[in-house]
């Protein structure tokens, strides 16, 4: 069993920045990919950013330059720094763990919203 827990989500300001964070504990491979997915109210859940274990990196269009995923894959954990938040980055953020052969994991969200 695999468990994901998300952090660091908040009220702010557009303009300014948050920092969430995602502990993974349970049986998980070492060859890996983590990342973060986001959903608002009646729309879809979309692909926001995520990094391999051997640290290859990959944005959505809409964030590339304000959002910075790393990882820490000793702690199993991935960071998603917001810097320049805009309204419309209003979501639940979504941890996702992905290994080969299996299905992928979701953490519970943590919720963002940014005021204009």
């Amino acid at each position: 069993q695999v468990q994901l827990v998300e952090s660091g989500g908040g009220l702010v300001q557009a303009g300014g920045s948050l920092r969430l964070s995602c502990v993974a504990s349970g049986k998980i491979s070492s060859v890996n990919r983590m990342g973060w997915y986001r959903q608002a109210p009646g729309k879809a859940r979309e692909f926001v950013a995520n990094i391999a274990s051997g640290g290859t990196t990959n944005y959505a269009d809409s964030v590339k330059g304000r959002f910075t995923i790393s990882r820490d894959n000793a702690k199993n954990t991935v960071y998603l720094q917001m810097n320049g938040l805009k309204p419309e980055d209003t979501a639940v953020y979504y941890c996702k763990l992905n290994q080969f052969s299996v299905a992928p994991d979701w953490g519970q969200g943590t919720q963002v919203t940014v005021s204009s």
